[in-house]
């Protein structure tokens, strides 16, 4: 999906940087892009620093494809790049690896925010995932990340589509997907001591709601808000909504850390 913002190289790592000020660091999940940060990038830009790293979900050797070699990865590019007090947030597999990051002590984040993300318990796209060459089985796993089918546009579709036709990618997949739900963090989340901002799709049936009410639970500086009419990708398909409860979140911490 073609972006108006540039991609920038640095060594091996491939990011957005948009804007200055604090940095606002977005993760995206298995089948996410770049793309999918549009509507924050754009809101945010003027008043962050926004970054979007591209994480290599296909690039690492299989045994390191997993939510520990993304989060390994992540580590190298902040401390790569010299960011510091970051607000940290992601998406689906983008938010297990900021939670893994923010539980190995991580001296450079700020806040926390958490979206449709996996850790505690998701459903995947199911054993018979994925059928190669199947397009209209693709179109209708693509269409169950949203509320509204229609946000699944012909374009992200083949996005998915693509990914699944290549057999490496397929087995990266697979294998992301097998380490996010054996990387169960329930029981360490009590040690998750930054503000964080737990923001949920009414109608994720991937993370359903009970799984925000569960890291509510579990993370004790913890704030949790539903979207209606909204699957798993708040930040996709109500962007208004989402960037209106980010932003009183970003302010407050941002106040509470001058005072």
């Amino acid at each position: 999906m073609s972006l108006p913002y540039e991609i920038k190289e640095d060594g091996k790592y491939k990011f957005i940087e948009e804007g200055q000020g604090e940095p606002l660091m977005l993760l995206h999940g298995l089948f996410g892009a770049m793309s999918n940060f549009s509507g924050i990038i754009d809101h945010f830009k003027h008043t962050y620093q926004v970054i979007v790293p591209m994480l290599p979900l296909f690039e690492l050797d299989l045994l390191h494809t997993s939510v520990g070699g993304l989060e390994k990865y992540l580590t190298k590019f902040i401390d790569h790049r010299g960011y510091k007090e970051i607000h940290l947030m992601g998406n689906s597999l983008g938010g297990h690896v900021a939670l893994v990051h923010v539980l190995k002590t991580a001296p450079k984040i700020k806040t926390l925010i958490l979206t449709g993300s996996s850790g505690l318990f998701e459903n995947g796209m199911g054993d018979t995932f994925p059928k190669r060459g199947d397009y209209e089985y693709i179109r209708k796993k693509t269409e169950i990340t949203f509320y509204d089918p229609k946000t699944a546009t012909k374009e992200l579709v083949d996005e998915v589509y693509q990914i699944v036709n290549e057999r490496m990618k397929t087995l990266k997949v697979i294998s992301l997907a097998r380490s996010a739900i054996k990387n169960n963090l329930g029981d360490e989340l009590r040690h998750v001591h930054l503000p964080t901002l737990l923001i949920w799709g009414n109608n994720d049936i991937i993370t359903p709601p009970f799984v925000g009410r569960e890291f509510n639970k579990l993370i004790p500086n913890s704030e949790l808000y539903f979207i209606d009419h909204c699957g798993h990708a708040p930040m996709m398909e109500v962007p208004d909504e989402f960037n209106v409860i980010l932003a009183k979140f970003l302010e407050k911490n941002k106040a509470a850390a001058a005072n």
